[in-house]
């Protein structure tokens, strides 16, 4: 008997699955047949997949997804998956593209018609990643040019650095003292008082 599943993923921890979830959820699956992972889709190291497509998933199942670009990032990973899943025996249905679904359609139909399409939106989706990459090394080189500083601002001594490292240094107070003294962290004290070389 044929299992119907579905797979959520976003590339990260503090991205949500929500909208994902929901999707498949509207489509009639339960929580407990609905696989997810927060991890990238640069890499197919991802624990539910493998565990979907190594374990769970059989000839003749369907697997649900609520876009294409959840199989992998780019066009080659997409491609590489959707013919895995067709070489499998496992029909696909991709919620925001119909016309991809394979569950229903006669074999003719899965290699002609789904081939065609889904190359073009693989397609379509590795230029838009491709775009987006470009775009932020753009946006990046601007923004050095124009003398833009990436990162975490330079620790700037406080008032009465340079009293409190002599106490320091005289041996009249000791390390936690002086930084917990200049409200100081740790790493930033030394930090300084390596840069300053007080």
């Amino acid at each position: 008997m044929s299992r119907t599943y579905g797979y959520a993923r976003v590339s990260s921890n503090d991205q949500s699955l929500q909208r994902q979830l929901d999707a498949l959820t509207a489509y009639g699956l339960t929580d407990r047949d609905i696989i997810t992972d927060k991890a990238s889709g640069k890499s197919f190291d991802r624990p539910g997949y493998k565990t979907l497509k190594e374990q769970m998933l059989h000839r003749g199942d369907v697997l649900v997804i609520k876009e294409l670009d959840r199989l992998s990032r780019d066009y080659d990973g997409v491609k590489l998956e959707w013919h895995d899943l067709q070489a499998m025996g496992v029909d696909t249905i991709v919620l925001d593209t119909p016309i991809l679904n394979t569950a229903d359609k006669s074999d003719l139909e899965k290699s002609l018609i789904c081939s065609i399409v889904f190359e073009l939106l693989a397609y379509l989706s590795d230029k838009t990643r491709r775009k987006i990459k470009d775009s932020q090394a753009e946006g990046i080189r601007a923004a050095k040019q124009n003398n833009v500083k990436f990162g975490r601002p330079a620790a700037v001594a406080p008032p009465g650095f340079d009293t409190e490292v002599v106490k320091w240094r005289n041996g009249t107070q000791t390390a936690v003292k002086t930084f917990t003294n200049l409200n100081m962290s740790k790493t930033t004290f030394y930090k300084l008082v390596k840069t300053m070389e007080v």
